[in-house]
């Protein structure tokens, strides 16, 4: 059973976070912070354990170590991104920057090195939430029931829900994902470099480089394709970007 403090999290209605680590130091110290920022906190010291109680009881955003028992940090997240599209922060050492990658590529959301200041991770957690809250933000596209989707042929974007259709088929997209997508779509038919696209679904609070972006790219396609086979609509202009292709042009 996971140490929280969800009873708090739910009555302030403030995001709940959980924070997986095998350094109890770490999650008493990282709690007692995010608490006073007013957050609910759920906290394990493995990832097995770490992954039941995030299936079963989802929370706003995902703190995990990579170096944990019974299930380390990138399996961890491997796991949960067949299930769920939240939010997640990677905890690394400064000597493991293939982690970082690949906790990036398999669909993390940020990183921060260990040792790390509360401050800082505070604020990479408010600007994760902020991206999130981006994601949701009202376009201009075609409104229903007082929502506003951006709507491109079979392609509907619902921020408010962060909800993608094709062909009124769900598109399970994380955060990072959905913004991309997002990014290609306003302006369907311009060539989107992979800088471009980094700073629309990054920002300027983490550098990933241009592999990262192709690695998000490749997840996109795949998802599209699960629910439809001929999906071809993000293009690939090698040396350049990608683009995507709308139907109706």
């Amino acid at each position: 059973m996971p140490n929280s403090d969800e009873q708090h999290g739910r009555a302030s209605g403030a995001p709940i976070i959980t924070l997986v680590d095998d350094d109890r130091n770490i999650l008493a110290s990282v709690q007692m912070a995010l608490e006073a920022e007013g957050y609910g906190v759920h906290t394990y010291t493995d990832g097995e354990s770490a992954l039941q109680g995030l299936l079963s009881r989802p929370v706003s955003l995902a703190i995990l170590d990579v170096k944990m028992p019974r299930m380390d940090g990138i399996e961890l997240l491997k796991r949960l991104r067949t299930r769920s599209n939240m939010p997640v922060i990677f905890l690394t050492s400064k000597d493991e920057e293939m982690d970082q990658l690949m906790g990036l590529r398999l669909g993390a959301d940020d990183y921060i090195t260990k040792p790390f200041s509360l401050r800082l991770l505070v604020e990479r957690i408010r600007a994760l939430l902020r991206r999130h809250e981006v994601s949701q933000a009202e376009v201009t596209g075609d409104s229903t029931a007082g929502r506003s989707i951006l709507v491109r042929g079979p392609l509907a974007l619902d921020e408010a829900r962060h909800q993608c259709l094709w062909n009124d088929k769900e598109v399970a997209l994380t955060v990072t994902e959905f913004l991309l997508v997002k990014a290609l779509v306003v302006r369907p038919g311009l060539v989107k470099s992979r800088d471009q696209l980094i700073d629309a679904a990054y920002g300027d609070s983490i550098y990933v480089d241009d592999r990262t972006i192709d690695s998000h790219i490749k997840r996109v396609r795949k998802k599209f394709r699960q629910v439809d086979e001929d999906f071809n609509q993000i293009e690939t202009l090698y040396g350049v970007g990608y683009r995507y292709r709308d139907i109706a042009s």
